[in-house]
């Protein structure tokens, strides 16, 4: 990790992330933050947190990365997502067309990857945001909730197996699993859709363990694995019992509201190494 600048940029998308790195990037010494924030996606209340915002669309990259060069930011962060869908609706201009042309495969790594490398041309370094965040990235041991039975206990190491195996394949980092058989495995609809398509499937008694991993070589400038309180309520929705997330490399957000949500539905919230 570089030096920790005095000016910081957040590529914003949505949920609760960007709050996170802005309150924790303030409290550990940033003087300035200057926010990229997304149409449809980003929370306006984030201005309220930082210095300066700038909206822009998803695909405007020119415009995005002017905002930042006029403002003489120098590093920036991606803290939260960008809903999937707007990969097939967004309207890029011409630096982004000519950036989306250039690659043979479409995902998170290689779109997010070329347009780290853009930045770079201007000046602006994409780096991680991981040393802001390393206290709210459980480590082995941590553990919220009911104990594991040998049932759950056999069904996380078979999941835990295959999402590593699916994430190194680039098809999506979590699985859902019950006695042995694979209930869903997340593909470009993301982290809910999974959980709940295969909640479902466990039955009407659920009982599910879903894991959620970081792929091999990931790179934490963007994409983390985040869990939050609309994943714990859309596990208590669904059915499923065993939500387990990979150790130093998934970000716990809103922390109490979590607890509080494990506790009322009695819900397992774990980690594998």
């Amino acid at each position: 990790m570089i030096e920790q600048p005095s000016i910081l940029g957040i590529i914003a998308g949505n949920r609760s992330l960007p709050f996170l790195v802005a309150r924790e990037a303030r409290a550990q010494g940033v003087t300035r933050l200057v926010a990229l924030a997304f149409e449809g996606e980003t929370d306006p209340a984030l201005a309220t947190l930082v210095d300066e915002i700038e909206w822009v669309r998803v695909g405007q990259v020119n415009r995005a990365i002017k905002a930042f060069t006029s403002r003489g930011v120098k590093h920036c962060v991606m803290a939260g997502q960008i809903a999937p869908s707007n990969l097939f609706t967004l309207r890029p201009d011409l630096r982004a067309l000519g950036l989306l042309l250039k690659l043979r495969r479409k995902n998170a790594h290689t779109i997010f990857g070329a347009l780290a490398d853009e930045l770079k041309k201007d000046g602006v370094e994409l780096i991680e945001a991981t040393p802001w965040l390393r206290p709210h990235m459980p480590g082995p041991g941590f553990h919220l909730g009911s104990k594991l039975s040998k049932e759950q206990q056999s069904d996380l190491g078979f999941g835990h197996r295959l999402a590593k195996e699916v994430s190194r394949l680039e098809i999506g980092q979590l699985v859902v699993v019950k006695d042995g058989t694979v209930l869903a495995v997340e593909g470009f609809e993301g982290t809910d859709s999974c959980l709940a398509r295969g909640g479902d499937l466990a039955g009407r008694k659920g009982g599910a363990v879903a894991v959620k991993v970081a792929k091999e070589g990931h790179d934490m400038r963007f994409d983390i694995p985040c869990i939050g309180r609309r994943t714990l309520e859309t596990c208590a929705e669904h059915g499923v019992a065993v939500l387990a997330m990979e150790a130093h490399k998934t970000i716990l957000l809103e922390r109490d509201e979590v607890e509080t949500l494990v506790r009322r539905h009695k819900i397992a919230l774990t980690v594998v190494a």
